[in-house]
């Protein structure tokens, strides 16, 4: 077991398990909003984990967003992102000392990495205080990158345990890396199913569809644009917010579907625009898992998306939702049409896709999950 002290720390109660979640990044993603649902708080009690987090980032949303869901933050202060910080900060001492010293002052059991970022720096810092280390794989980002994957393997080859979200992402690291098999793991994100309920009350007027996530080509909202183009009537709600607003702005009034969608930019909540959809929709060209499938699904939604990476195991087709081919914006728009002549078995999928988030995706799994990794990783 690893010691509950280390040098300049105070007493801390040692039947809770100690993690230090280390963040590098300059965006509020997927990962980031995970971490603050996993970290922020044991409201029952029963997973005896504390979390605290490590923050390295150009932005101060994300500290906000941290500290906003009442999790003790430690911040490095402003960070600077790209190739060249990125390479400074993997090879450098400064922020590797940083890390380790929060570590020893934490009296960590357990470094935790989200992001791709981080996994260098935090490998290191871990190696040189002693603590062990556990990676979540978000997506398959860092092992179809050339450009991340040598020092994502870096990383793995010296990490405890690797986390994905999906069985997907899981099969992507084993192909990858065949020779770290033993030491991956599936952990499904989960949802608070308790904040995202059912409205009570069935929405009006056109069939509209919400997409939330970032406005990135990974996302494939041109894809949802150009699919809705073939989809009379129906109406789309795009939550989220990045680089390529602008040119899908220019994308919908190109299309003529502009007066059909309204882009809502990021928003602190939400529920109150997936309570007026009929059906959520996933456009992604890859994705981990759908988190934000997950969110609405839990809110009754039924779902109708690409067929694509781990959105496959949480969307039944014809049973919670429908399922496009993968890329074919045909497939796609035809799904939608489908959707929006068929309002009441709609319906019905929303309530089959409520049920299953609740009996598979729940925060309550996904925290009890990682708090058995933590407690195993802190008695080897």
């Amino acid at each position: 077991m690893l010691p509950s002290r280390g040098p300049g720390t105070r007493m801390k109660d040692p039947s809770r398990t100690r993690v230090v979640h280390v963040v590098v990044g300059g965006e509020v993603g997927g990962a980031e909003r995970m971490l603050a649902d996993l970290a922020s708080g044991d409201p029952r009690g029963s997973t005896g984990v504390d979390h605290t987090v490590a923050l390295l980032s150009p932005i101060e949303e994300l500290g906000r967003m941290f500290r906003k869901a009442g999790l003790r933050v430690l911040d490095r202060g402003r960070a600077g992102e790209g190739p060249l910080h990125l390479l400074v900060r993997s090879f450098g001492r400064a922020d590797v000392a940083w890390i380790a010293g929060v570590l020893g002052r934490e009296a960590a059991h357990i470094v935790h990495l989200h992001t791709f970022g981080s996994q260098v720096v935090g490998t290191r810092a871990a190696l040189r205080a002693g603590t062990r280390v556990v990676r979540t794989e978000h997506s398959t980002r860092v092992y179809d990158d050339p450009s991340c994957w040598p020092f994502s393997r870096w990383s793995l080859a010296r990490t405890d345990l690797a986390l994905a979200v999906s069985q997907h992402v899981h099969d992507v690291a084993v192909r990858k890396a065949p020779w770290a098999r033993g030491r991956l793991r599936v952990v499904p994100n989960g949802v608070d199913v308790e904040r995202f309920a059912p409205a009570g009350e069935s929405p009006t007027g056109p069939f509209s569809f919400v997409l939330v996530g970032r406005l990135e080509p990974r996302k494939g909202v041109d894809l949802a644009l150009r699919a809705l183009a073939d989809v009379p009537g129906a109406r789309l709600d795009v939550v989220g917010d990045g680089a390529a607003r602008a040119t899908l702005e220019a994308l919908a009034r190109e299309l003529r579907v502009s007066d059909r969608v309204r882009f809502h930019g990021a928003v602190d909540d939400v529920r109150p625009i997936l309570a007026k959809a009929h059906a959520a929709l996933g456009s992604s060209r890859t994705e981990g898992l759908g988190i934000a499938l997950l969110e609405a699904m839990a809110m009754g939604l039924p779902v109708v998306s690409f067929a694509v990476g781990g959105v496959r195991e949480t969307v039944v087709d014809g049973g919670t939702g429908l399922l496009a081919r993968e890329g074919d914006v045909g497939s796609l728009a035809a799904a939608m049409r489908r959707a929006a002549g068929a309002v009441d078995g709609m319906r019905r999928f929303g309530e089959a896709g409520r049920r299953r988030v609740v009996e598979h995706f729940s925060m309550d799994a996904m925290r009890l999950g990682y708090a058995r990794v933590y407690a195993e990783l802190r008695e080897r």
